[in-house]
C-alpha cells in the first residue's frame, strides 16, 4: 500500500509538473493554429503568392508602384524615387494629406458629378495634369511616346520634360490630345530663343518654365553609385544637349558640388527676357511663397504652378499642400494656380481644389504606369485616380468643382 501512494504521488508529481503544464499548452497551441482546425486563419493567405495582378485589377496608384519596381533595375528606379538629401521633403509630401480632412455632406448621385473645367482657356474632361518628368525611356522602350498616349485616351493634359528620352517630333506624332512643354532656364540666349521657338513648332500649347531645379546631389543615387550603380550625372544625361555643354563650358556652381551647368544663376529680368520668344500661355513651375506667386502675376506670367520639384531640390522646403493657402490668397484669381509633389490619390486632388488649386500635377503616379503596363497603365492610373476624385465629391455632396471650397476639409497644418 505504502508503495502504491508512493507510486500514485509521483504521477500526480509529473502530472502537474511545469514542464508537462507547458508540453499540454504547446500541444493546444499547435492543434488551435492548425489549418484544418480553422481556429486561427493565416493574416496574409496569400504571402507565398508571386503572380503579378493585371491592369484590371489594380486599384489604386500605389498598386503599380511595386509592378514597376519589378520591372526596373534599382539605380533606375532609385533614380526616379529618390528625393533631395535626406529625403524628408518627399516624406512630408504624403504627410501633410493626414492634416487635411474631407467633410461628409450629403451624399449625391454618381449621375450628377461634372469634373469637367477649362485651364488657359484649355476644355478638359477633369483638373488632373501629368506633370513633367525626365527619362521615360527608363520605364517603358516606348518612353514618352507611351507616356502622351496614355494621357491623350485618358483625356487628360501631358506636361512633357524639357529634356524626354525622344524627340518632341515624335512624341507629338504618337497622340493627339492636349501638350505642354517645360522649358528649363539657360543663359545662353540664342540657345533659350532655340530651344522656346522649337518646342511651340512641335505643338506646345503652353510653356511651363521651371525655376526650382537646384539639387544634382542625392544620396540614395550616391549609395547606389557605391554598389556599382548609376554613374555621375553630367549635363549630357541630365537633358543637356552637347552643343550648350560646349558652349558653356565650366559655371561657378560646380564649384559647389552642382556640376550641371545652367542652375541657380537665373531671375526674373531673364524671365521677362524669353517671354518675348513665347507665343503660347508661360507657366512658371516652383513657386512656394506668396511673394514669388504675386511678382509672377505682376510680370505678366499667365500662371503658376506651385511645387517643391517633387522633392527633388533643396530638402526641408515646406510641401506644396502647405503652402497652397498662402499663394491662393495673393494671386486672387487674377491666374490659374496649378500644383505637384506627392499627389497620388483622387482624395489629394479633392483636398487641393478645397484649398484653392485649379489643377493638379501627376508626376511618379503617372510613371509608374508606364513602368508597370507601358501607355495602358498610364490611362488607367489616369482613370483611377480621377474615379476616386468622383467618388470623393460624391461622398462630400459636391457636385462640380466650383462646389469644393474651403468648408469641404478641415485643416490642421502646422
Amino acid at each position: 500500500m505504502e508503495s502504491f501512494r508512493q507510486s500514485s504521488g509521483s504521477e500526480r508529481q509529473w502530472l502537474q509538473s511545469p514542464a508537462r503544464r507547458r508540453a499540454l499548452f504547446a500541444l493546444g497551441g499547435f492543434l488551435a493554429g492548425s489549418p484544418h482546425v480553422r481556429a486561427q486563419l493565416d493574416p496574409r493567405p496569400l504571402k507565398g503568392h508571386l503572380r503579378v495582378p493585371g491592369l484590371g485589377e489594380m486599384m489604386t496608384a500605389f498598386d503599380f508602384e511595386p509592378v514597376c519596381f519589378a520591372n526596373m533595375p534599382l539605380r533606375l528606379y532609385d533614380y526616379m524615387a529618390h528625393g533631395g538629401d535626406s529625403e524628408w521633403t518627399i516624406r512630408r509630401n504624403r504627410q501633410v494629406f493626414e492634416w487635411v480632412d474631407i467633410v461628409a455632406g450629403q451624399r449625391l448621385s454618381a449621375d450628377t458629378i461634372d469634373t469637367r473645367t477649362s485651364i488657359l482657356g484649355l476644355p478638359v474632361d477633369s483638373p488632373i495634369l501629368i506633370a513633367p518628368s525626365s527619362r521615360h525611356g527608363d520605364l517603358h522602350p516606348d518612353a514618352e511616346a507611351g507616356t502622351y498616349r496614355g494621357a491623350s485616351a485618358a483625356r487628360v493634359p501631358m506636361i512633357v520634360a524639357n529634356g524626354p528620352s525622344m524627340p518632341h517630333e515624335e512624341i507629338a506624332a504618337a497622340a493627339d490630345g492636349p501638350r505642354w512643354i517645360q522649358f528649363y532656364p539657360n543663359p545662353n540666349m540664342a540657345l533659350s530663343r532655340r530651344r522656346l521657338e522649337g518646342f511651340q513648332a512641335a505643338g506646345a500649347q503652353a510653356i511651363v518654365v521651371t525655376v526650382d531645379q537646384q539639387a544634382t546631389r542625392f544620396e540614395r543615387d550616391l549609395h547606389d553609385r557605391h554598389l556599382g550603380g548609376n554613374p555621375p550625372r553630367t549635363g549630357a544625361n541630365a537633358g543637356d544637349d552637347a552643343e550648350e555643354e560646349a558652349l558653356l563650358g565650366a559655371s561657378g556652381p560646380e564649384r559647389y558640388g552642382l556640376p550641371v551647368p545652367g542652375r541657380l544663376w537665373y531671375n526674373w529680368d531673364y524671365l521677362d527676357r524669353i517671354r518675348a520668344y513665347v507665343r503660347v500661355p508661360m507657366l512658371i513651375k516652383g513657386i512656394l511663397t506668396a511673394e514669388d506667386a504675386r511678382i509672377s502675376v505682376d510680370r505678366g506670367f499667365d500662371g503658376v504652378i506651385v511645387s517643391n520639384h517633387g522633392a527633388r531640390t533643396l530638402d526641408y522646403v515646406p510641401s506644396t499642400l502647405e503652402v497652397l493657402q498662402e499663394i491662393v490668397a495673393e494671386v486672387s484669381g487674377e491666374v490659374p494656380v496649378l500644383i505637384d509633389s506627392g499627389f497620388r490619390r483622387g482624395s489629394d486632388v479633392f483636398k487641393a481644389l478645397a484649398l484653392g488649386a485649379d489643377a493638379v500635377c501627376l508626376g511618379r503616379a503617372a510613371r509608374w504606369g508606364l513602368g508597370a503596363f507601358g501607355d495602358q497603365g498610364v490611362t488607367r492610373v489616369l482613370e483611377i485616380v480621377k474615379s476616386e476624385l468622383e467618388e470623393a465629391m460624391v461622398l462630400s455632396g459636391r457636385a462640380s468643382l466650383a462646389d469644393i471650397d474651403t468648408t469641404a476639409v478641415r485643416t490642421a497644418l502646422p
